[in-house]
């Protein structure tokens, strides 16, 4: 018995078991902890198991959050057995579109997406007593949101629920003082591995390098042979390439494969040692870095790289990419090698190559519409993340949501709507959730299913295409067993399935359709897309104008050529130009007025134009950013007219005013003076304060102006003096003087400027040396804090030398100024003493 539960499997001590007594004894008396262990110590198993008869636990649930399928299974299977029982009694798990719990479950394994839910249907997890957190190295957006919301439910509804975070490779120290909890650590069980480097050949296939890898390994060394792919269509190359050569066949080994989409029969098979005793080369994902542990492995293969989760603007989704890994991964792939033994490492990449120390969080590197809609249907923004949100890509995730009608503006907040409950519920990404959400009949909504199974998978065509109609059929001929030459069959089949769950998850009593009119499917994507509908440009058949504004072009060998309206599902935005439509599908401009009437629209409205430098009033007629079609309107509203002027400046910039010397040494004189004395608070003039309040400070002075050239350099000095009162602006004249009387009697100006940097130069005083004659001190402005720079002038008015230290200057430099300008200019006065000398900024002092 351990932990009041026997263990009638694998009753061997792993490495975590030394630290049970320690983690019980922390949980009873501190809410939250972090657990840090390597792969294979047993914390995924182990730790769920001994907390089951913990007191604080009476009788309630442990939910464990897996970030993967494959993982989720093998820790609940592996549960299950310890306890003698089957999956589905005291372990179980839930995963999407899966569901293997039942009254009797105590330990409740779930994939990411459904503690999210969890916890936004039942803030008060009414029956959960625990929530651990395994794996949280991989620093998945859904693992991040779900602690940020656990914590909030635990400081403000359920000081009773427990937090842990498990962790194989973290910054520990780190995530325990953002969750103010104690931190163990298990060192866990490993031997020593050698590593070898293992480059490519020049221009060799990573399947061929892999293979060759293997072949070594296989003859050099005992066990079993991990190998570390990106993903699936990277693991069937390379198990195409081995198969092709005979070492593994001398070898007697199997070549498995090891991916989330792996039946759940297989990867149980994986997960025990080979019954027949042969060895196995095993092509995995990263999946077996660190969510499950494989027996007999004494061999790893790393390509270092890996698909993970990016932005991809293209499509508008986060899609995985093949990266490469950090240096923590490829040191837990290395440490898969000595779980049992003495390994070996081959990594595929030269040693000089050197790796990111950690793997940036997700939630830094994927769009986030997704979390956006969370956010709002949680109620708070006040949410403690282990790394904030960035605010730009939050803020583009909410004005998505705002078109697809899930968030609405209210006072001083975007709240979310009845519309965005019902997508949140869907549990996938916005944009798909409001075209499933879309269909009025079941045939659309069966139809809308397989768009959503369409646009989460890869492709299943060969050929290239633009077109989305043309998948969507190789989709139809498969179920009709016709599948066509271009297509993927395999790929068509998890297409298939994918859409037969949506139909499931929907209550879609309706089979697919075998046939559709030619605008059915755009139709649907616009609900998806409706940022990116598009109508065709006058002028050119193969140019498109976006709602969002931008203009886009068809491919060269487009299937879409001609159609008057579109909605593109992919895009790539050009550095320079029209954006490529990449793939699409034709709309019925009836449907967009029956489904986005709200988007046409007929006003006058006045823009400024370039060629003329002037302001044009037109009628226009517009879809969303699109303009459908324009007449001249006569005469522009005024207010409109000082706003298109406004803008105007706003895209020209500020050179475009006409500024005098003396504004320019007004602005500089103010951004001297907030420098220098910055508790006068004045208004910030800079370029980007002035052109971020342009519409109040610019704007009024526009009124009634049809051209900007109409704008004198007195109206824009009033407007530019409009934040400074008159006391405020005579401050500003006697900190910060325009002029200054020199010894001679003469007022000489002061210049004022502003570097590059944005910060103010000291001020230059440009004077003749005799008129200085007697002055001991440098002059000073901003109330003596700031010296001037004299630039002391030769009688032709040419510089001698620059100074801020007039004192010195007549201490120890004008000796030798003296001797070598007497002789050039004999006729103006150079005193051996300059102390008493009259200043004057003539040839010769008058006398008397």
């Amino acid at each position: 018995m351990r932990g009041g539960y026997p263990l009638r499997v694998h009753d061997l001590l792993f490495p975590i078991d030394e630290l049970i007594p320690a983690i019980r004894e922390s949980l009873a008396v501190h809410p939250r902890l972090v657990l840090e262990a390597p792969p294979g110590a047993g914390k995924t198993t182990r730790v769920p198991l001994a907390l089951l008869d913990a007191p604080w636990l009476a009788g309630r649930r442990i939910v464990m959050l897996e970030p993967r399928r494959v993982a989720a299974r093998a820790a609940a299977g592996f549960m299950a057995s310890s306890l003698g029982e089957d999956v589905g009694q005291t372990v179980g798990y839930r995963i999407r579109f899966e569901n293997r719990i039942s009254a009797a479950t105590r330990i409740e394994v779930v994939t990411e997406g459904i503690l999210t839910r969890m916890l936004q249907d039942d803030p008060m997890l009414e029956g959960v007593a625990a929530l651990l957190f395994d794996e949280f190295h991989e620093r998945h957006l859904a693992a991040d949101l779900g602690l940020a919301l656990a914590l909030d439910v635990q400081t403000g509804l359920r000081e009773d629920l427990r937090i842990v975070v498990m962790s194989a490779t973290l910054d520990g120290e780190r995530l325990a003082a953002h969750l103010d909890a104690p931190r163990l650590a298990s060192a866990g069980r490993s031997h020593p591995v050698e590593v070898a480097y293992f480059p490519a050949r020049r221009e060799e296939a990573l399947e061929h390098q892999l293979r060759r890898a293997v072949e070594q390994a296989l003859q050099r060394h005992p066990g079993d042979v991990l190998a570390f792919l990106p993903g699936r269509r990277e693991i069937a190359r390379a198990a195409a390439a081995l198969a092709g050569g005979d070492a593994v066949r001398t070898a007697g080994a199997e070549v498995l494969e090891l991916h989330g989409d792996l039946p759940v029969d297989e990867q149980a098979r994986l997960l025990r040692p080979a019954a027949d005793g042969r060895r196995r080369v095993v092509l995995a994902t990263n999946v077996a870095e660190s969510s499950v542990t494989l027996p007999g492995v004494r061999v790893v293969v790393d390509s270092g790289l890996a698909r993970e989760p990016r932005h991809d603007p293209n499509s508008g989704f986060s899609r995985l990419d093949v990266v490469r890994i950090a240096q923590a991964s490829a040191d837990q792939r290395t440490g898969r090698a000595g779980r049992v033994a003495a390994g070996w490492a081959y990594r595929l990449w030269p040693e000089s190559q050197r790796l990111e120390a950690q793997r940036r969080p997700e939630i830094a590197q994927v769009e986030l519409a997704g979390l956006a809609l969370e956010i709002a249907a949680w109620g708070s923004d006040a949410l403690r993340f282990v790394d904030a949100p960035p605010v730009g890509t939050l803020a583009a995730g909410r004005d998505l949501l705002l078109q697809l009608g899930a968030l609405a503006t209210g006072p001083g907040a975007m709240t979310i709507t009845a519309r965005g409950r019902r997508m949140l519920a869907l549990g996938t990404h916005p944009r798909l959730a409001a075209m499933l959400l879309a269909g009025d009949d079941a045939p659309s909504r069966a139809l809308a299913c397989d768009l959503a199974a369409l646009l989460e998978a890869r492709d299943p065509l060969r050929a290239r295409s633009d077109a989305v109609g043309a998948r969507w059929r190789a989709l139809a001929a498969f179920r009709a067993r016709r599948v066509p030459p271009e297509a993927n069959r395999s790929a068509l089949a998890a297409i298939d399935a994918a859409a037969r769950q949506w139909r499931r998850r929907l209550r879609v009593d309706a089979p697919p359709p075998n046939d559709v009119p030619a605008h059915a499917l755009g139709d649907l994507l616009a609900h998806a897309f409706p940022d990116r509908i598009a109508a065709r440009h006058a002028g050119d058949l193969r140019r498109y104008q976006l709602a969002n504004g931008r203009m886009a072009r068809l491919l060269d060998d487009s299937e879409l050529l001609g159609e008057p309206w579109l909605v593109a599902s992919e895009l790539r935005h050009e550095a320079r130009g029209d954006a490529l439509l990449l793939r699409a599908a034709p709309v019925d401009e009836a449907a967009l007025r029956r489904d986005f009437g709200d988007r046409f629209s007929e006003r006058d409205e006045t823009r400024w134009d370039a060629d003329r430098r002037a302001l044009v009033a037109e009628r226009v007629r517009r879809f969303a950013g699109i303009v459908l079609d324009s007449r001249p309107a006569g005469r522009a509203d005024p207010a409109a007219a000082a706003q298109a002027l406004t803008d105007a400046v706003r895209a020209l910039g500020l050179d475009v005013l006409p500024w005098s010397e003396g504004l320019r040494q007004w602005r500089a004189r103010v951004a001297g003076l907030r420098a220098w004395m910055p508790e006068l608070a004045l208004p910030d003039l800079g370029d980007e304060a002035l052109l971020a309040g342009l519409d109040d400070w610019l704007r009024p002075a526009l009124a009634g102006k049809s051209r900007l050239d109409a704008l004198t350099t007195g109206e824009l000095g009033t407007a530019l003096r409009g934040g400074f009162d008159w006391a405020l602006q005579q401050r500003v004249d006697a900190l910060a003087p325009t002029r200054i009387t020199v010894p001679s009697g003469q007022s000489r100006a002061i210049d004022y400027a502003i570097g590059d940097d944005g910060q103010p130069r000291p001020p230059v005083l440009a004077v003749k040396l005799q008129e200085l004659f007697g002055l001991a001190d440098t002059p000073r402005v901003a109330d003596g804090r700031v010296p001037l720079l004299l630039h002391l002038l030769s009688p032709a008015g040419r510089p001698l030398q620059v100074t801020s230290d007039l004192r010195s200057f007549w201490d120890r430099t004008w000796p030798e100024v003296r001797r070598e300008m007497k002789g050039r200019y004999p006729k103006h006065p150079w005193p051996e003493d300059p102390w008493d000398a009259v200043p004057t900024h003539r040839a010769r002092p008058r006398s008397g």
